[in-house]
């Protein structure tokens, strides 16, 4: 399967949700909501997104406490938590190496911010919660907040954290346009537009099935006689494709009657 990042129609919207912040009112309307069920590419484009400006990302924790969350921060910004004593100076730090990183950022015209992934997990925690707003008011900085399909739900009970959120962006399943767009990009063998549709049916569009789906199509089409086609829904007849994420079982292309 190549390495390569394939641009569908999630990254664009997420894209156009960052593009929106410039255009704000309000300065510190600068936390963008990013939902959706696991499977849908969300931590695959955010990690994407921070590699490519330099951002901090944070994946969240179940036990994540305050102390931790500020100590997870320090580190990733290459600074030893332990070095710092006291809540006051530890969120000083963190502010003045975020205010460094995003004027070096500006000076490469790039957009710097913070990612906190699997945020479902802290949602429900007050204090982590005003400390990221704390931090992304103070420097105006861009804000990602991604959940797995209820974050939205949960910051409803924030209503200073949501009235800074305006732009909220809901993963959503591949299109066939879409899945055509993943499988082209990332398979290594050719696949006909039968076998790209019933992937787009049989996967409901999750990018981590299509993924999935890609892998068995590449190990049966290096030992096959492709057509001009690519690899089609007739040549793959009876083979397992993937696995459903619910029963756990295979998926089987179907054999036509």
């Amino acid at each position: 399967m190549r390495n390569t990042f394939v641009e569908t129609e999630n990254f664009r919207r997420f894209v156009g949700a960052l593009k929106s912040l410039d255009e704000r009112g309000a300065e510190e309307a600068c936390i963008v909501i990013v939902d959706g069920k696991p499977g849908l590419g969300k931590t695959t484009t955010l990690s994407r997104w921070v590699v490519q400006t330099g951002s901090i990302y944070l994946r969240a924790q179940k036990g994540w406490d305050y102390s931790w969350f500020m100590q997870e921060l320090l580190a990733e910004l290459s600074v030893d938590p332990r070095s710092i004593r006291g809540r006051r100076d530890r969120f000083e730090r963190v502010l003045q190496e975020l205010q460094d990183r995003s004027e070096r950022a500006a000076l490469e015209d790039k957009v710097f911010g913070i990612v906190i992934d699997e945020c479902d997990m802290i949602s429900r925690r007050p204090e982590i919660m005003e400390a990221i707003r704390g931090i992304s008011d103070l420097k105006f900085l861009p804000t990602v907040l991604v959940g797995m399909g209820k974050l939205r739900d949960d910051l409803r009970r924030y209503p200073q954290i949501e009235s800074r959120a305006p732009n909220k962006i809901d993963f959503r399943p591949l299109s066939v346009e879409d899945t055509k767009i993943l499988i082209e990009g990332r398979c290594e063998v050719p696949v006909a537009n039968d076998l790209i549709a019933f992937v787009c049916r049989a996967s409901k569009g999750f990018s981590r099935e299509i993924l999935d789906a890609i892998k068995s199509i590449e190990r049966f089409g290096r030992r096959f006689d492709i057509g001009s086609d690519g690899v089609t829904l007739a040549d793959m007849a009876g083979q397992v494709i993937m696995t459903d994420r619910n029963s756990g079982k295979d998926i089987f292309v179907p054999v036509p009657k």
